[in-house]
């Protein structure tokens, strides 16, 4: 079943993907000043000067058009997609998605609000463009590995351990915080959406320190136990993928598909992506996987 895993396989995921992004680009409103105004002025909030200032400046530059920069960023968007699916035109189109995932990721998501101290991969840490641009990375065409790259375990890893760090500083580290986050979410979700966060916020606001301890504990083990191997790989991956699927649903409530603005489905999906893409990748020794990411260097630099 894994070995199914291919890289084209998760090529036209990607591919598919961007076609979402673009159609979503298309919404009625974000051919308005609400894309500006809804979706990237309250991004751009509480950030460092080096990441907000490109930010307030890419805002100000749409609002003088709207409607003409919003088709300009669907056309783009749909076209990724098309180049990614079609065979011929797959690794022009992936290298080029790396490249525009990046600047949305810096003038779109703010870097997941990482330089602000203020995200959780429960809120989407680090971002769903930043994803897009490693599996794209992960997945160019290669003749002799029709496997997605053997370094994607190191990539996942680093996001779980990232994303711990991050809950267990000043803020976020408390039940109190997760509780109150879920509460703020509440307004204009769907019934059901908003039943989830509710309980979710008060059975979590009784559970004490030790709500953040297991989650931070989950965490850790799901992105340092990729590296073991067999069984033990595949069930952190798959804890993973769960979590990320309850993330998604109530930390990122489903990409906010139901506000009119949503312009992608977040980082959730992306992550069970990046779960399955390392379920196909060949497992190597950790000596042996260093080994080879020092050798691959080398005839970079070289």
């Amino acid at each position: 079943m894994l070995q199914k895993i291919t890289r084209r396989k998760i090529q036209i995921t990607l591919g598919l993907v961007w076609l979402l992004d673009g159609a979503l680009q298309l919404q009625r409103q974000m051919f308005t000043s609400n894309f500006a105004n809804k979706v990237l002025l309250p991004v751009s909030l509480g950030h460092p000067r080096i990441v907000s200032s490109p930010m307030h400046f890419e805002i100000r530059l749409i609002l003088s058009h709207p409607a003409l920069w919003d088709g300009l960023f669907a056309l783009v968007q749909l076209t990724l997609g098309v180049l990614i699916l079609v065979k011929k035109t797959n690794k022009v189109g992936l290298i080029a998605s790396v490249f525009w995932a990046l600047g949305v990721w810096s003038l779109g998501e703010g870097l997941a609000g990482m330089l602000s101290w203020h995200s959780t991969l429960f809120m989407g840490l680090p971002g769903a463009a930043l994803i897009y641009a490693i599996l794209a990375l992960a997945v160019l065409p290669n003749k002799d590995n029709n496997k997605p790259a053997y370094w994607l375990p190191i990539i996942w890893a680093s996001l779980w351990i990232l994303g711990t760090i991050y809950l267990l500083l000043p803020g976020q580290n408390s039940p109190a915080d997760s509780s109150q986050m879920l509460s703020r979410m509440t307004s204009g979700a769907p019934r059901w959406i908003s039943f989830l966060d509710e309980h979710s916020a008060a059975m979590i606001g009784h559970m004490g320190f030790w709500f953040v301890a297991v989650v931070a504990i989950i965490q850790i083990i799901v992105g340092l136990f990729v590296f073991f191997p067999n069984n033990y790989r595949k069930s952190a991956i798959y804890v993973g993928i769960g979590a990320s699927v309850i993330y998604w649903v109530l930390g990122q409530q489903l990409g906010g598909y139901f506000t009119g603005v949503a312009t992608d489905p977040n980082s959730g999906p992306l992550f069970i992506l990046l779960g399955v893409a390392i379920l196909g990748s060949d497992w190597l020794p950790m000596k042996q996987l260093w080994k080879k990411i020092k050798n691959d260097v080398s005839k970079i630099l070289i």
